[in-house]
């Protein structure tokens, strides 16, 4: 098996190309209204709850029931969809991993709350672009990229996609996704296996730490995409472009943590670093 495909790369034309990639990579995670902008994660139960900063009080009761529903004073509004919401609206009950934005104003502040279902609970996360981490988010340091870190993979399919279970960056929070098979690969000699999930399209997405996790990397997870498969099976795993989730920046954030087979005992010494900081905040409990 070959184990990287840099082979006849233009080591600075793929660093600039990935210079590219990051940089914009950077500017999507920092967006206006993106994760850098949550003030608050909240889980529901059927108490309505008020967010800090945003309008309504949020209840909801699950299945079986009305679901989700928001209950609006007189001078609160929100619009969904293009529809302005009053008064009280229900949401209903959202699928497993589904996510709903409403979107609001404050002065000239602009607002989102994202209504979505993790693990069998429903939360609601607020938004504003007024956020000081948004303005003070300092960017990510990365290793410098070595097209050296691009591996040749082999994907095995499994017969059936396999239901795997995996933890959470919030205590008592349980993911399970379909996945479809492994990546099999060889570094330096060795040859590893990691369980892939889907990604964007018919791409794939790895969830994984190595060695440098906790010391030079974030110690809870990465990701990387990759592409689709060719007809005979083979696809790279770009470690270049290993990135942070979500979790690595906020507190507020309830990202899916690597299965056991898919911590390394290897250094993949590419892709981003530990950040510089993060939001931290106070979160309650995950529903019994």
């Amino acid at each position: 098996m070959t184990s990287t495909t840099d082979a006849g790369i233009d080591r600075a034309q793929f660093a600039d190309e990935w210079d590219t990639w990051h940089r914009a990579h950077e500017e999507r995670r920092n967006d206006p209204l993106g994760f850098h902008a949550i003030t608050g994660l909240h889980w529901l139960g059927a108490e309505p709850v008020r967010l800090d900063g945003a309008p309504g009080a949020w209840s909801s009761g699950g299945a079986g029931t009305e679901g989700t529903v928001v209950e609006l004073r007189d001078d609160e509004r929100l619009t969904l969809d293009g529809e302005v919401i009053t008064d009280r609206h229900v949401l209903g009950v959202l699928p497993e991993r589904a996510s709903v934005f409403l979107s609001f104003t404050d002065g000239e502040v602009t607002g989102a709350i994202e209504l979505a279902q993790r693990g069998g609970h429903t939360i609601v996360r607020p938004r504003r672009s007024d956020h000081p981490f948004l303005a003070a988010y300092p960017g990510t340091p990365a290793y410098l990229p070595d097209p050296g870190w691009r591996v040749a993979a082999r994907f095995v399919p499994f017969d059936h996609p396999r239901p795997t279970a995996v933890g959470s960056a919030v205590d008592g929070l349980t993911h399970v996704y379909e996945a479809p098979g492994r990546l099999e690969f060889a570094w330096r000699g060795e040859s590893f296996a990691l369980t892939a999930f889907p990604g964007r399209g018919s791409g794939l997405l790895v969830l994984f730490t190595d060695a440098t996790s906790g010391v030079t990397t974030y110690a809870a997870n990465r990701a990387v995409a990759v592409d689709a498969p060719d007809k005979s099976g083979w696809t790279t795993i770009d470690f270049t472009r290993a990135t942070n989730l979500p979790c690595a920046y906020t507190d507020f954030a309830t990202c899916p943590l690597p299965p056991s087979e898919n911590r390394l005992p290897i250094a993949i010494e590419a892709g981003e670093k530990t950040p510089r900081s993060r939001v931290h905040g106070e979160t309650s409990q995950v529903p019994a």
